[in-house]
C-alpha cells in the first residue's frame, strides 16, 4: 500500500528527551523544504559565538547599521557548517531566495548579508552557518521513532522570541510543557 506524502515545509522539529545525538539535543529546527526526496531545516536556537562583526570583517564589508555589529550567528545544522544561510521575512525581495511561505524565505545570497549590513535587508531575519538535512525517508523514520515532535511553524517564535526560550516556545504552540514528557519511548 502507497503511503501520501504530506510536507512539513514550515513545521518545526522539536528534539525530544530520547533524541541522543548532542548537536540536536534541546533543539529547534524550522523546516524549509520537505520533499519525497528529502528535507532541509535550520537550527533556530543555537547562537554561536560567532557575531555578525565577525563575518562582515571576514567577508571584507564594511557594516554602516550599528545594530548589527552584535547580532550573533547561529548554528543552523552539521550540514556545510561553513556555508552561511539567512532564513528571513520577506517584505524585501531578496535574489536567489527559495520562497518558504509567503513570509518566510531562505537565502544564502551574500547581497542579503550586503544589505543587512546597510541596514537595507529583511526586518526579521535569523543567520545561520551550516543547515540540517535528510534524505528520502529518513526523517520520517525518525518521526516515527518519536525523535522529533512536530507543530506548525510559529513566525513569533522564529523571529521574536529569545533563542533561549524558544525551545519552551515551540513546545507551548503544542499546548504542553517539554519538562513534564518522560524520555521513555512507548508505543501503546
Amino acid at each position: 500500500m502507497k503511503t501520501i506524502f504530506e510536507s512539513l515545509k514550515n513545521h518545526f522539529l522539536i528534539s525530544m528527551p530520547q533524541l541522543s545525538d548532542p548537536q540536536f539535543q534541546q533543539t529547534v529546527i524550522y523546516l524549509c523544504e520537505h520533499t519525497p526526496e528529502g528535507a532541509l531545516g535550520i537550527t533556530i536556537n543555537r547562537p554561536s559565538e560567532v557575531l555578525f562583526s565577525e563575518l562582515a570583517a571576514h567577508l571584507e564589508l564594511e557594516v554602516i547599521a550599528p545594530k548589527m555589529l552584535d547580532v550573533p550567528l547561529y548554528s543552523g545544522g552539521p550540514v556545510e557548517s561553513e556555508r552561511g544561510f539567512i532564513l528571513h521575512s520577506r517584505e524585501v525581495a531578496c535574489p536567489n531566495e527559495l520562497p518558504v511561505t509567503s513570509e518566510v524565505s531562505l537565502s544564502a545570497s551574500f547581497s542579503v548579508i550586503e544589505d543587512l549590513a546597510n541596514g537595507k535587508g529583511p526586518e526579521s531575519f535569523l543567520i545561520a552557518l551550516g543547515c540540517s538535512g535528510w534524505d528520502a525517508g529518513q526523517l520520517e523514520s525518525e518521526i516515527s521513532q518519536n525523535q522529533w515532535l512536530v507543530c506548525e511553524a510559529d513566525l513569533d517564535v522564529l523571529f521574536n522570541t529569545p533563542s533561549d526560550l524558544q525551545f519552551s516556545a515551540a513546545t507551548r504552540v503544542l499546548g504542553f510543557d517539554m519538562c513534564r514528557l518522560s524520555p521513555d519511548v512507548g508505543h501503546g
